[in-house]
């Protein structure tokens, strides 16, 4: 396995949110600016709950970064939980003077009742504020700091929202760059206008029903280096890295490579990309993508694209059946404030996650302490792959 890696830590109405990245190359300029820019999108999007309008995520690097600049050593963020102010009595990591009420009626869709039996809580709220996708807060600054590295490196990683509920973009030959702003300038992350308003009706329409809707995102990498990944082994393989990855987040129940459930209804000789090489550029290249930018594990020189479907967010305000656990007695489900719909949101953690895999595949690949050396060891790697 490669060499970066990164931790989170935080509950969602605790004091913090907390990243730690460590095995990130030094001499890599950084502001928290690169950073807070994809906290925002985060926090963005029609459809989001009232939390977003209580934070205003920001991120201090409390390690790892001097002068503007990484220093080799793991990298702290942390990012504050101003909605803490209220909840202080209840997520005191003291012992409660006066305990508060536990929460005993899980909600169907979420880890409260797998994991309170799982570490033995009776008060459900010890599983839910971790499980809460507050902690991808902590996921997008450790990705933007990667995603930093990669661009300085010419790769390019962002994401694109496909469908909310029944509403879907067409079928494009857009180039990816046009993709990229549009989606960029589109607050559900959405590059077709038309589609974007059946997106926004199909939330609209959740909302009034006391109900939440799904979608399906897509996270594209540009200017990826064929040779990442391997081959050989099981947990080598970048797929199943990405697949792993983008399956950790909250709520996100499947992940394919390129369009891969639609190829998987074609014929072999329509599902494969042919191979071509092409004499200016000295490189081998493909008219087509279907396998998304990978083949055997290992990334093609193609863009690398993979796509997640998030299902409909759990917090019901029209409530689902559930059982109290402590009487054992019918109740319908529980209701914090929650979104109707986030699935832009969740393109942008997305994004993160590709990046993480993506820069933690890199190191590993060519090696380096620092952003010269990382850099010098890719373009004598790229030379030999020109030679090849």
């Amino acid at each position: 396995m490669g060499r970066l890696r990164f931790l989170t830590a935080g509950e969602s109405h605790g004091p913090e949110m907390v990243a730690i990245l460590e095995g990130f190359p030094a001499g890599v300029p950084l502001l928290a600016a690169d950073v807070d820019v994809d906290l925002a999108r985060r926090q963005r999007g029609y459809g989001r709950g009232g939390r977003m309008k209580i934070e205003h995520d920001q991120v201090h690097f409390s390690s790892g970064v001097r002068g503007g600049e990484t220093l080799g050593s793991p990298i702290a963020m942390v990012i504050q939980n101003r909605d803490h102010e209220r909840w202080t009595a209840h997520m005191s990591a003291a012992p409660f003077e006066i305990a508060p009420n536990p929460m005993t009626r899980p909600r169907p869709g979420h880890a409260d009742l797998a994991g309170a039996i799982k570490y033995d809580r009776r008060d459900m709220r010890d599983v839910l504020e971790r499980a809460s996708a507050r902690e991808t807060a902590a996921r997008v600054a450790a990705g933007a700091v990667c995603k930093k590295l990669l661009s300085l490196l010419g790769i390019d990683v962002f994401a694109h929202v496909l469908a909310i509920g029944a509403a879907h973009v067409p079928r494009t030959e857009l180039p990816l760059a046009e993709i990229r702003t549009r989606s960029r300038a589109s607050d559900l992350a959405c590059f077709d206008a038309e589609a974007e308003e059946q997106m926004r009706e199909q939330i609209r329409l959740a909302a009034h029903a006391g109900d939440s809707v799904g979608g399906l995102f897509e996270v594209i990498a540009t200017g990826v280096p064929p040779g990442l990944g391997s081959h050989v082994s099981w947990d080598r393989k970048l797929d199943g890295r990405i697949a792993q990855a983008l399956m950790s987040i909250q709520a996100i129940k499947g992940v394919e490579l390129g369009p891969a459930f639609e190829v998987s209804r074609r014929n072999g000789s329509a599902a494969h990309d042919p191979i071509h090489y092409n004499d200016d550029t000295r490189s081998f290249t493909r008219p087509t993508n279907w396998a998304g930018g990978l083949e055997g594990g290992i990334t093609n020189g193609m863009p690398l694209v993979a796509r997640a479907a998030m299902k409909p967010i759990s917090t019901l305000k029209k409530a689902l059946p559930s059982v109290d656990v402590t009487t054992k007695r019918p109740f319908d489900a529980a209701f914090e404030r929650s979104d109707v719909c986030a699935v832009a949101a969740a393109s942008v953690v997305g994004e993160a996650m590709l990046a993480l895999v993506l820069a933690d595949a890199l190191v590993e690949k060519v090696g380096g302490d620092s952003l010269r050396e990382l850099r010098r060891n890719l373009d004598g790697y790229l030379t030999q792959v020109r030679e090849f």
